[in-house]
């Protein structure tokens, strides 16, 4: 695959680094691992290339009790056993394949076009997780248990791994991907990704919306910080207020709270400050 392919989306802002991983990693069909604190992008990455590259976009949600065979193919054996009692279904209980349905990878594998393949939150699972799937990342196949037959895949999906790093991921692993880290946007970049959301928003309520967030984001002892879906809700909500869609109003109160925090504690915090002396 050439490179230079994907250089972001319509409403996704990203810098000259991360382009280049994106499509030397699509060029060299190896996994992408992203890191970074939540709200940075990593899951709206996947998003963004399938969207750009019109290819179908599959994602799988890791939890943390998942075993990888979940996200290959489901045998469902209680259905089978139903059907073989009580005989009031049309498919034919000697028919293992009848009752198996490819989880989120197997789907990617045997898909007719190639695949954008999000696996989320990677770090949530546990380390035999990430081990039982480097056989499948370097084979591109698994094996289906039940009927002795082999998954293979059409095309090698592009994946897209995300961590949050609240696990370390193993060596092995991290070994088979190209990495990168995704940092908080700084208030230039933030102001091109507000642009790319409200591509007519006034100068006055972008700027000062884009001050006040960042200055809301330093307040000390802050737990979970607003991140950039909470400021692009935060300029919604501005923008539907008569009050505050001019963005005057934000030199003297700033308004609606509750949308950039969402923990009791970090609500108070903010709203204890006098936001008008820290901020203007």
């Amino acid at each position: 695959m050439e490179l230079n392919q994907f250089s972001g989306a319509v409403k996704y802002v990203l810098d000259q680094e991360l382009a280049k991983i994106v499509n030397i990693s699509m060029a060299l069909e190896m996994p992408l691992l992203l890191k970074g604190e939540p709200g940075t992008g990593k899951t709206m990455l996947a998003h963004a290339i399938a969207e750009t590259l019109r290819m179908p976009l599959i994602v799988l949600n890791v939890k943390s009790s998942m075993k990888l065979v979940e996200a290959l193919y489901q045998y469902d054996t209680l259905t089978r056993l139903n059907d073989s009692r009580f005989g009031d279904s049309d498919r034919d209980v000697s028919d293992i394949n009848a009752y198996l349905r490819m989880g989120k990878i197997g789907q990617a594998f045997v898909s007719d076009s190639r695949a954008v393949l999000l696996i989320d939150e990677i770090d949530k699972a546990e380390s035999d997780f990430q081990d039982d799937m480097l056989d499948v990342l370097d084979q591109m196949q698994f094996d289906i248990v039940e009927t002795d037959e082999v998954v293979k895949a059409k095309q090698r999906p592009v994946f897209i791994i995300t961590s949050n790093a609240k696990k370390d991921l193993s060596d092995p692993f991290l070994g088979r991907c190209n990495f990168h880290h995704i940092a908080f946007p700084d208030p230039k970049m933030m102001r091109n990704i507000i642009s790319a959301h409200f591509p007519e928003l006034n100068r006055s309520l972008a700027e000062n919306a884009v001050k006040a967030f960042y200055e809301l984001r330093r307040i000390e002892g802050i737990e979970k910080k607003p991140a950039t879906r909470e400021l692009i809700n935060w300029i919604r909500a501005l923008l539907a207020d008569p009050d505050f869609r001019h963005g005057d109003k934000l030199q003297k109160e700033i308004p609606y709270l509750g949308v950039l925090f969402k923990k009791s504690g970090d609500y108070q915090r903010a709203a204890s400050i006098s936001l008008k002396k820290r901020f203007f």
